[in-house]
């Protein structure tokens, strides 16, 4: 789609962010000798490569051919979180009866909800801007960048030369095979942020964080939301524990659930758009005034000239990349959700950081010793890092797992928010966490301190060790560690200790 459809409505909001992440009247360079590294895309990955490569130093050109800030800024992380928090706001007045407060049935002013939306999304734009990376020293180049040598770009009628380019394009919603869905019309991750008009009634395809994470939002602005996904349960790829809590909580949100069912066709009835999916019982129809597509991503890949100068790549994978993410032509690197199967914002940034290393300073930094966690936005929240218990038994890891409940912490009682856990797995005899899963309503924060203790080997055992203020929802990682450390205490240690204080009284 073109970039001018994520601008709906034309509002003084939507110019802003226009004219900073493609203004109108921007005129490109004219190129002047030969780049270090020319950059094709300028969402996270390409920003951040970009902006690094700049500052030690290399002349650097960027190429857009949409808006940049890619689909983080303009249609992913931030109007998304912007409206999770709106919808966390509406469900905290809804649900105030249970501390004391008299209960009330939130307004929801959706217009003004997605007006905000777009007012703090311009605000956070300039950080993206072509201004901002003009005067970071960077050649900032508006069009479709095609590759015409092994050496060489084309932008518009100009080519530009390089030492070394980096793709960093990201992806897009795909489109699904579904019969009808063309014709009846859906909303997908690009679309949905173009809303003024709350929907009535909104089934959404895919029970992934996408989602889940507008479903449950939609339903705490009142929309009549039905979820549907071809799994037994939500959220497939996580913990079966931490899905059926986020499960539950939009279940009691008025989420209705069609599981184990699959989507055979999308048709129009007048206003209507009728799903319609396939189970056990037969065929069922829902029918909805939006349908909402939150599953599938297909790699930019269009228009690159890859063929051209030698680079592997397909509609699954995207650009084929080694561990040091040079693709198979040896001057060209990629970087993002191009060719990365963790598509987020933060592993692009450290993607970007290996690329820079590599392409400019001949380093051999690995995008595999990277540790990277992610985090689903619903309510209560799901993190995760590292190994899942399955992935273990495939790979023939011996586990030993703790799980502190929320309902053991001080803190979760007294915010009534006891629904959830923290889950870590440790290599079997050692404190060494190799993965960990948390469930609870700041799960995304609460993750970094596990993160941390993996990328520096500090053992689950020392984490008993570090004071946590009491009272917080973290202390339940505190108390996974004194879990750890009273395994050592086997009989024959509880034996000799109760000999010493016999023997010292």
């Amino acid at each position: 789609m073109s970039y001018l459809e994520q601008l709906k409505p034309a509002d003084e909001y939507n110019k802003t962010l226009q004219s900073n992440v493609h203004p109108v009247d921007w005129v490109n360079p004219v190129p002047a000798g030969r780049y270090n590294l020319v950059v094709i895309g300028a969402g996270t990955a390409g920003l951040v490569t970009a902006a690094g490569a700049a500052g030690l130093g290399a002349k650097v050109a960027l190429i857009e051919r949409g808006l940049m800030g890619g689909d983080c800024l303009n249609v992913g992380c931030v109007p998304s979180k912007a409206i999770i928090a709106a919808a966390r706001r509406a469900a905290s007045v809804r649900g105030a009866g249970r501390f004391g407060i008299q209960s009330t049935v939130p307004h929801v002013d959706f217009a003004e909800v997605m007006q905000r939306m777009r007012r703090l999304r311009a605000s956070i734009s300039p950080h993206d801007s072509a201004k901002r990376f003009r005067e970071l020293g960077i050649d900032v180049y508006f069009g479709q960048g095609t590759f015409a040598s092994s050496n060489t770009v084309v932008v518009g009628t100009q080519t530009l030369h390089f030492k070394k380019a980096v793709i960093a394009t990201g992806a897009r919603a795909a489109k699904l095979p579904i019969a009808g869905l063309k014709e009846a019309g859906y909303l997908n991750n690009e679309t949905l942020f173009s809303l003024t008009e709350l929907p009535k009634r909104l089934t959404v395809i895919g029970a992934g964080p996408i989602g889940c994470e507008m479903a449950q939002s939609f339903a705490r602005f009142g929309s009549q939301v039905t979820l549907v996904e071809q799994s037994s349960h939500i959220l497939a790829r996580e913990d079966q524990d931490a899905a059926r809590i986020v499960e539950h909580a939009m279940q009691q949100d008025g989420i209705e659930m069609r599981l184990g069912v699959k989507v055979i066709r999308v048709q129009r009835e007048g206003a209507s758009r009728v799903v319609v999916v396939s189970g056990e019982g037969g065929e069922q129809r829902i029918s909805g005034d939006q349908v909402l597509v939150g599953i599938g991503r297909t790699p930019n890949l269009d228009g690159l000239g890859l063929a051209a100068v030698g680079i592997s790549a397909n509609p699954q994978q995207g650009v084929i990349v080694d561990d040091c993410l040079r693709t198979t032509n040896r001057n060209i690197y990629a970087a993002g959700d191009v060719c990365s199967q963790y598509q987020f914002t933060h592993s692009a940034d450290f993607l970007a950081r290996i690329v820079i290393q590599n392409a400019l300073f001949m380093g051999r930094a690995k995008a595999s010793k990277l540790i990277i966690p992610w985090c689903t936005y619903t309510s209560p929240e799901v993190a995760h890092v590292g190994i899942y218990p399955n992935q273990a038994v495939e790979r023939e890891i011996q586990l030993s797992t703790f799980t502190q409940p929320l309902s053991g912490v001080d803190r979760a009682v007294l915010d009534s928010e006891v629904e959830g856990f923290v889950r870590v797995h440790c290599k079997k005899g050692s404190d060494r966490i190799l993965g960990a899963t948390i469930v609870a309503a700041h799960a995304g924060d609460m993750i970094g301190q596990i993160v941390m203790a993996m990328k520096h080997r500090i053992g689950l055992g020392k984490i008993a060790s570090v004071i946590h203020p009491y009272p917080t929802q973290t202390e339940a990682v505190r108390k996974l560690g004194d879990q750890f450390n009273r395994t050592k205490l086997t009989p024959t240690v509880k034996t000799l200790l109760r000999s010493w204080l016999r023997w010292t009284r």
